[in-house]
């Protein structure tokens, strides 16, 4: 009890006399290496620019904020399709990214490699230099083309700080729901 007070009363005249600062967050590292955000980003949200099956041209967006505490910077992004009828096929060439939102675009941000593992339908997008806590980004990710069958793809997003051991925080699912674009006339 005695500690607890003294405690309190030393704290009450420091920030009496002036500034009381805190040490910047630091990522966590555990003694095997493995690296971990302090705070990790947050999927903002999933969009897409078509909703309509075969449709060419639309891009799918991931918004992503990566707080000023987290503690590490964000090396890495995966997006893993989880659910849907059919594999989606995207243009890795074609991926971009951008700190803003998909509304507000704001300065371009330079990728290193862009891959994609087939047996896990996951897609890696590299960042080079990687993003800065408190910043929020965009990715933009292009299909060959939206799915042949309607129904909802569920898109499982990643993110990875920097580090040769990094652990990947899962971050939510982007859900798009694509319809067919055939009209009602061929149902019964």
């Amino acid at each position: 009890m005695r500690v607890a007070t003294l405690f309190g009363i030393t704290l009450s005249l420091a920030i009496g006399i002036g500034e009381v600062t805190l040490p910047m967050a630091k990522a966590v590292q555990l003694r095997d290496g493995l690296v971990y955000f302090v705070q990790p980003p947050t999927l903002v949200n999933a969009t897409t620019t078509y909703k309509e099956v075969n449709v060419w041209g639309a891009t799918y967006y991931f918004t992503i904020n990566v707080p000023e505490n987290a503690g590490e910077s964000l090396q890495k992004v995966t997006i893993a399709q989880k659910e849907g009828a059919e594999n989606i096929r995207y243009n890795l060439d074609d991926t971009r990214a951008f700190v803003g939102t998909r509304d507000r675009k704001e300065t371009q941000l330079k990728l290193g490699s862009v891959t994609n593992e087939r047996k896990t339908r996951t897609v890696i997008v590299n960042f080079d230099p990687p993003v800065t806590p408190g910043q929020t980004i965009t990715i933009a990710l292009r299909p060959v083309s939206n799915p042949s069958f309607s129904g909802v793809y569920l898109l499982g997003v990643t993110a990875f700080p920097v580090g040769e051991k990094s652990h990947g925080q899962f971050l939510g699912f982007g859900r798009f729901q694509f319809y067919s674009n055939r009209g009602s006339w061929w149902f019964p």
